[in-house]
C-alpha cells in the first residue's frame, strides 16, 4: 500500500517535470522566434536605408554635375559678354568721337556762315555807297551845268570824287577777296565735313552688320522651336515659347506618388522619342543642343520642401525610364539629360489665379550652347 503510494509520487514528479521542460521549451521557441523576426525586421529596415541612401547619392551627385554644368557655362557667358561689351563700347566710344568731331565741323561751318554773310552785308552797303557816289556825281554835273562853276572848280571836285569812288573801289576789292578766301575755307570744310559723314556711315553700316548678326546668333532658339513645330506638326503641342513638352502628373504619376504608372509609359516613351528624335536628328538643331531637361513642377497645396522633393523624385523617375529605353543607348543622351525638381517655383497661372491641375506637370525641354550669353548679348543690344 505505501509503496503504491510513493510511486504515484514518483510519476507526478516526473509529470510536472516533463510540463515544467515543455514549457521552458515553448518559452525558449517563443524567444528564438521573436530574436529571429526582429532580425530579419531590421536587416529590412537596414536595406530601405541603404537604398534610400543609395537614392540620395545619386541626387547629390546630379546635383553637382548640373551644378559644375551651370558653373562652366556661366564662366563662358561671362567670358562672351565681357568680350562683346567690349567690343560695343570701343565702337561706341570711336562713334561719339566722330560725332563730337562733326559738331565741331558743324560748328565752325556757322561761325563762317554767319562771317560769310557779314561780308555779303559789307559787300551790299559798300554798293550802295557806289550807287550813292554816282548819284553824287550825277548831281554835281547837273549843279554845275546849272551854275556853270569854272572849269577848274569843276575839275578839282571831280578828283575830289574820283578819289573817294577809287578808295571805295579798292574797299569793295578787298571785300570780294576776302570773301573769296572765306568761300574757299568754306568749300575744303564742306569736303572733309562729306569725307566724314562718308567714313560714318561706313561704321555704322558695319555696326548694323556686326549687330544684325548677333542678332541672328541670339535667334537661334527661334529657329529651333520653328523646327521642332515644322517637324511635329499636330502629333504633340509643344510650349510655343520655350519649344517645351508639357506632360501632365496625372497621367503619369498617382497623387503624391513619385512611382512612375505602368500604363503610361507606352504613351511617355512616344512623345519623348517623337520630341528629342527631332532634336538629336536635325543636322540644323543638333550642333546647338547642349542639355535635354526634364523638370517635375508641382502646386503649391503643402509645403515647398515637400513639394521640391516630390518634383525631383518625379524627374528622376521619369529620366530613370527614359534612359533604359533603346532610343536613348542609340543616340547617346545619357550626357544630355538632367533631372530637376522645381516644386511650384513656376505654377502655371490664368488671369493671376494658379492652375492646380495644369501645374502638377512634367516638362521636358532643351537648352542651347551659351543661350544664357546670347540672351544677355541680346539684352545689351536692345538697350537705348
Amino acid at each position: 500500500m505505501f509503496r503504491k503510494k510513493s510511486t504515484d509520487e514518483g510519476s507526478n514528479f516526473w509529470i510536472s517535470y516533463a510540463d515544467l521542460m515543455a514549457g521552458l521549451l515553448f518559452v525558449f521557441i517563443l524567444l528564438i522566434g521573436a530574436i529571429v523576426s526582429k532580425s530579419i525586421i531590421l536587416k529590412s529596415h537596414l536595406h530601405e536605408k541603404e537604398d534610400r541612401l543609395a537614392l540620395i547619392s545619386q541626387t547629390l551627385k546630379t546635383k553637382e554635375s548640373k551644378l559644375d554644368d551651370l558653373n562652366a557655362s556661366l564662366v563662358k557667358s561671362k567670358k562672351v559678354i565681357h568680350t562683346n561689351k567690349k567690343l560695343i563700347a570701343k565702337k561706341d566710344k570711336h562713334i561719339k568721337e566722330d560725332l563730337h568731331t562733326l559738331k565741331l565741323r558743324e560748328d565752325e561751318i556757322k561761325k563762317l556762315n554767319q562771317m560769310l554773310l557779314k561780308t555779303n552785308t559789307q559787300k551790299d552797303l559798300l554798293s550802295k555807297k557806289i550807287v550813292i557816289v554816282q548819284n553824287l556825281l550825277n548831281d554835281t554835273n547837273q549843279t554845275l551845268k546849272k551854275t556853270e562853276l569854272s572849269l577848274a572848280e569843276r575839275n578839282k571836285m571831280l578828283k575830289a570824287y574820283k578819289g573817294k569812288v577809287i578808295v571805295l573801289s579798292d574797299q569793295l576789292t578787298e571785300a570780294n577777296r576776302t570773301v573769296e578766301n572765306k568761300d574757299k575755307k568754306l568749300l575744303e570744310l564742306l569736303n572733309a565735313l562729306d569725307e566724314k559723314a562718308t567714313k560714318y556711315d561706313k561704321l555704322v553700316e558695319n555696326l548694323q552688320k556686326q549687330k544684325a548678326k548677333i542678332k541672328s546668333l541670339t535667334g537661334i532658339k527661334l529657329k529651333v522651336i520653328a523646327a521642332l513645330k515644322d517637324a511635329l506638326g499636330n502629333k504633340i503641342n509643344i510650349d510655343k515659347n520655350s519649344g517645351s513638352l508639357r506632360l501632365a502628373s496625372n497621367i503619369l504619376f498617382d497623387k503624391g506618388s513619385a512611382t512612375l504608372k505602368e500604363g503610361a509609359k507606352k504613351e511617355l516613351k512616344k512623345a519623348f522619342e517623337e520630341y528629342v528624335g527631332t532634336l538629336v536628328s536635325n543636322p540644323k538643331i543638333k550642333p546647338h543642343l547642349d542639355k535635354i531637361i526634364i523638370e517635375g513642377h508641382t502646386d503649391s497645396d503643402g509645403g515647398y520642401l515637400y513639394n521640391l522633393d516630390l518634383s525631383q523624385k518625379r524627374a528622376f523617375a521619369v529620366m530613370n525610364y527614359l534612359l533604359t529605353l533603346d532610343f536613348a543607348k542609340e543616340y547617346n543622351l545619357k550626357p544630355l539629360l538632367v533631372a530637376s525638381g522645381r516644386a511650384y517655383l513656376d505654377a502655371i497661372k490664368v488671369n493671376g489665379i494658379e492652375d492646380k491641375d495644369a501645374s502638377r506637370r512634367i516638362e521636358i525641354k532643351f537648352r542651347l550652347k551659351n543661350e544664357d550669353a546670347m540672351h544677355e548679348i541680346e539684352k545689351v543690344l536692345d538697350a537705348e
